[in-house]
């Protein structure tokens, strides 16, 4: 028996509408990865992750739940179980299940994104627990009036704090931004550029070649809907690494199987199942660039490949202090230097792209 649709798309929808999120996430688990890194409260430029990484040690707990109910004839519950969630936030007992080891690793992604961005001598501030989810699965799976409410309170939320540009870690919560909420929002006009845009264009200096091939797996939506494929491969060869490419690359890249892994958990196993073989056949070191890549092909490839996000690639290839171990170099508040300042002097942000 398949997983009821209806049911697990109303739970989402309550739970944005009720508590911020498809996937509610504690202040700890939404902020934590930021503990000791000095980053400035606020300010007109922020580094938005959108909750993404921080929520899939969780998908990845409820995806392995629902495979195991995918034939149950326990679904037929299902409609029972969001009447329970509107009480109780069902989010809480996925996070009892969670991998730590998989929570430390996503956190050490936007901590490597941190040391990346300071490297490249870019200002920006974190709004911690005055960040919310962007939306994502709600647009993804057809939700329009729930996102277009959540599109709107968020909005109005970052222009009461007086945000005015983003940098955002992942590709979800940038295609959002940059081409979701001006559809379902009057006059979005905040500007939205994700951090591997920002560090290409940065100029980073070239380092040593290391003697290591990475084959790159691209995330769908960079590399078919905003236009960044050119970005990432520039940055691991500047980072000394050898490119190689799968048999699907580019705007034709196969997907990974995410986010269908919450709602039809086989066919993603099996179309992940499919991308591992194909990554297999160039290289056993994957780099991807999205946490639902990194998590979905991660597990469909177990022993067969090291699959490692591309943030913590390039901050290990350029031998980047921890960035734990920056705390002290403070960065000037973006109240009063909100840009994006790079080692070729600020420059000025090209318009947000509109679809």
């Amino acid at each position: 028996m398949a997983l009821p649709i209806a049911p697990l798309l109303g739970i989402f929808a309550d739970n944005v509408r009720k508590r911020g999120s498809v996937l509610p996430l504690t202040k700890a688990r939404a902020t934590g990865w930021a503990r000791g890194l000095d980053i400035p409260r606020g300010g007109e430029t922020v580094l938005y992750t959108g909750h993404m990484y921080q929520m899939t040690p969780l998908i990845d707990a409820m995806s392995a739940q629902m495979s195991t109910l995918e034939n149950s004839f326990l679904t037929r519950f299902f409609g029972i179980g969001r009447v329970v969630n509107k009480f109780v936030n069902m989010t809480f007992f996925m996070g009892l299940t969670a991998s730590a080891e998989r929570t430390q690793r996503a956190n050490q992604v936007l901590r490597d994104i941190v040391g990346l961005l300071r490297e490249a001598k870019v200002e920006f501030g974190y709004l911690y627990e005055d960040e919310f989810y962007a939306g994502a699965l709600l647009y993804d799976d057809g939700l329009d009036e729930s996102f277009a409410a959540h599109a709107r309170r968020v909005t109005a939320h970052l222009r009461k704090l007086g945000v005015r540009r983003l940098i955002t870690v992942d590709p979800h919560t940038t295609q959002m931004f940059r081409q979701a909420y001006p559809l379902f929002v009057k006059d979005f006009d905040i500007e939205v550029r994700n951090y591997l845009e920002v560090l290409a264009e940065a100029g980073l200096e070239a380092a040593k070649p290391v003697d290591k091939e990475v084959v790159v797996h691209d995330s769908c939506i960079y590399a078919r809907y905003v236009d960044i494929a050119r970005q990432p491969r520039e940055l691991l060869r500047a980072a000394g690494l050898s490119v190689r490419e799968p048999k699907q690359a580019g705007k034709s890249t196969h997907c990974c199987g995410g986010p269908l892994e919450s709602l039809f958990p086989a066919e993603a196993h099996r179309i992940s199942g499919n991308r591992v073989d194909q990554l297999a056949a160039e290289g056993k070191n994957v780099v991807t660039m999205c946490p639902f890549c990194w998590v979905n092909l991660g597990n469909a490839a177990g022993d067969r490949l090291a699959v490692t996000d591309i943030a913590t690639v390039l901050a290990t290839s350029r031998s980047l202090p921890k960035a734990a171990d920056t705390r002290k170099a403070r960065l000037a508040s973006p109240r009063t230097a909100a840009r994006w300042p790079h080692r070729a002097g600020p420059a000025a942000i090209p318009s947000t792209p509109k679809p």
